[in-house]
């Protein structure tokens, strides 16, 4: 394994090529100096990016390197790992020969957390329904990271979702599952790995000591002693009971409705919410165009921009970059901060 160093870049995957990654990845680029980009490199088609450039009106040098010349790159030109997309990719036109490409970019960049040649993996937003159609046999990103993970330390993971903005830090427990099955999805169990997992990724990866977890209830609010449903009474509070005998920070259940105001949170470090959008509609509310999805339970560091492909705006110019740049920066910050520590 490679001596990580503050030198060693950060790995940035392609994700769908049809979709806006490369664009924001080519502005990120452009705007590295002004707005304190780390340096990254690149793994995807150069022939995409170069296509995509010149539609965006972008005038930027390529060079194809490896991981321990993409540092010393970036400063003058956009540093790539080629791998090609399979097809001549159109923006805005997703197309199933890509898939391969995609996942090759995703398992190629893991290759490189785990050989010590990239302080962390920012991945672009993929196309799920895409690599579906390919043959594709995990619900997701995450899943398929911590599959690759399980395969190259022989250690099964759990990886927990965590949305981080400028005013909130929101894990929901249950994530892609209809609303209707959420109460029963919900153990104890499930809330307790989720806890543990975000307290030791909060002090390990976020230098936490003590991190604090505000727990949301389910039901409204947080059941009202069981008259608006038992799950807040007989799943939830006796999970915060066991997580504070581990000592554990964690308090709750409380009612989502007022979680999440100024003064709220204050109280907190991180909210622990029963279901998806009761973690990402305030975080979006909040911090939309600077969230970043970051991967915690993993033995390398993960984050990506809190949003989708967005094929409908590719190659016109108009994506936004800032989430982007927000997940580049907070992978910069934690693997600095963990290469503090271990030195």
């Amino acid at each position: 394994m490679s001596a990580l160093s503050e030198n060693t870049p950060l790995a940035l995957t392609q994700g769908d090529p049809a979709g806006i990654g490369p664009d924001i990845s080519l502005v990120a680029w452009v705007k590295r100096k002004e707005m304190g980009i780390p340096a990254f490199l690149f793994l995807g088609d150069p022939a995409v990016l170069r296509s995509r450039a010149r539609s965006l009106g972008l005038d930027i040098p390529f060079k194809e390197c490896t991981p321990e010349q993409a540092a010393e790159v970036f400063s003058d030109a956009f540093p790539v790992l080629p791998i090609p997309a399979g097809i001549d990719v159109v923006a805005g036109q997703p197309h199933m020969a890509t898939a391969r490409g995609t996942i090759s970019a995703i398992e190629m960049a893991v290759s490189l957390c785990f050989e010590g040649k990239v302080r962390a993996l920012v991945t672009n937003p993929i196309a799920k329904s895409v690599l579906y159609e390919a043959g594709f046999g995990f619900p997701g990103h995450t899943e398929f990271l911590a599959a690759l993970s399980e395969k190259a330390t022989g250690q099964a993971s759990m990886p927990v979702m965590m949305l981080a903005g400028p005013k909130l830090r929101a894990v929901p427990v249950t994530i892609h599952i209809p609303l209707r099955t959420v109460a029963d999805a919900l153990t104890q169990d499930l809330i307790l790995k989720t806890c543990r997992i975000v307290h030791a990724d909060m002090r390990d990866k976020f230098g936490l000591e003590a991190p604090r977890l505000a727990i949301a209830g389910l039901n409204p609010h947080a059941g009202e002693n069981g008259a608006l449903g038992v799950e807040d009474d007989a799943v939830i509070a006796p999970a915060i009971s066991k997580l504070r005998a581990e000592g554990i920070d964690a308090f709750g259940p409380l009612s989502a409705d007022t979680m999440f105001h100024d003064e709220a949170r204050r109280r907190y470090d991180v909210a622990i919410c029963m279901y998806h959008d009761q973690a990402l509609i305030p975080l979006k509310a909040l911090d939309f165009d600077e969230s970043v999805n970051v991967t915690l339970g993993l033995p390398f560091i993960r984050t990506s921009p809190d949003h989708g492909t967005a094929f409908g705006i590719a190659g016109q110019g108009i994506a936004r970059e800032n989430s982007l740049v927000a997940a580049l920066k907070l992978a910069d910050k934690i693997s600095l901060a963990r290469l503090q520590v271990a030195s």
